[in-house]
């Protein structure tokens, strides 16, 4: 499987929605783009220094004109995606920024390591709303444009939810304390449930149509962190683990479909998918961009005996001792 390799770690990852264009947020505050053929060879379209800091968040606009950068210094910097040229930079944080979330053409969402949540309109120089209901390190978000509500999972055990549409500077829910650090969420079953990784190898189902206090299931088996997940389809995800390895999961019935790519012993950063679901992309500490080829690996797993049960909570255990 073809590796992009840098000279320095990469942080984050994310891919144009309507090119085969995949960015890189690098540790000596670089910004890099590469444009992959579809063997995912890749070659270099641009790469820029926007911070001397480490570039620890990037997302894309769902427009593909800009994407925002998010730096260990605290600013935020839009980009032009094509080119790399800084349109703005904004002082953003007082901390290092770990997350940033393109919501809207008016919305743009980043939180910090002290689990601050600033909403930005592009339009403005300034924030526009804050949060400060977390009080450790906001690790990822999840949009659900139906209610148009933004869910944030915390390393403080929480997840918190935002209607982007209230001025109010109070969330709509905070969920209970989970006792774990909350790394990673997705959106699954066409939006109506969510999977939230954890700190100690937890795969949490929330059902939105049960609320947002407690999930409603839980898969272990995960002999490390969850640190990035991925929908690959509505029922199978991807995740990412502190052991370095990639692994795909069906949910409802549950059913682990094996690891499909590994960083050796480096953590998995991040994770993203690319726009037409062919390549899924990867960062870990060694200092390369990953791209597995994911578009024929349902057709495999649909060959497969359809009569196998699903796995019991102890037969996860098993499941994953053993990687």
């Amino acid at each position: 499987m073809p590796d992009i390799r840098l000279k320095n770690q990469p942080f984050d990852v994310v891919f144009h929605p309507q090119s085969p264009v995949i960015y890189g947020a690098i540790l000596t505050g670089e910004v890099k783009a590469f444009r992959y053929d579809e063997e995912g060879e890749a070659s270099t379209s641009w790469s820029v220094r926007p911070t001397r800091r480490a570039a620890r968040a990037i997302s894309v606009e769902a427009s593909g004109d800009s994407i925002w950068v998010g730096a260990k210094s605290g600013a935020l910097i839009q980009l032009g995606a094509m080119d790399g040229s800084i349109k703005s930079e904004r002082e953003a944080h007082e901390t290092a920024i770990n997350r940033v979330a393109c919501i809207s053409p008016q919305l743009v969402v980043s939180g910090d390591d002290d689990g601050v949540i600033k909403f930005w309109d592009p339009r403005q120089p300034d924030c526009i709303r804050t949060y400060s209901q977390h009080y450790d390190y906001i690790s990822d978000f999840a949009y659900f444009d139906d209610k148009r509500q933004l869910v944030a999972t915390s390393g403080d055990g929480h997840l918190s939810v935002i209607d982007i549409r209230s001025n109010k500077p109070s969330p709509l829910s905070i969920s209970d304390d989970q006792e774990d650090e909350l790394l990673s969420i997705v959106p699954i079953k066409n939006d109506t449930k969510a999977i939230v990784g954890s700190a100690l190898g937890i795969l949490s189902i929330w059902n939105r149509n049960q609320g947002w206090g407690d999930c409603v299931d839980r898969i272990p088996g995960h002999p490390a962190s969850i640190d990035a997940l991925v929908a690959l389809t509505p029922d199978i995800i991807a995740s990412g683990s502190e052991d370095g390895m990639i692994r795909v999961t069906q949910i409802q019935p549950h059913k682990f479909l094996g690891v499909i790519a590994t960083h050796e012993e480096y953590p998995i950063e991040r994770l993203a998918l690319d726009y037409q679901g062919h390549w899924l992309g990867s960062v870990s500490h060694d200092e390369c961009i990953k791209l597995t080829d994911v578009q024929n690996l349902f057709e495999e797993s649909e060959n497969e005996d359809s009569d196998t049960e699903p796995v019991t909570s102890k037969e996860n255990d098993d499941f994953f001792s053993n990687l």
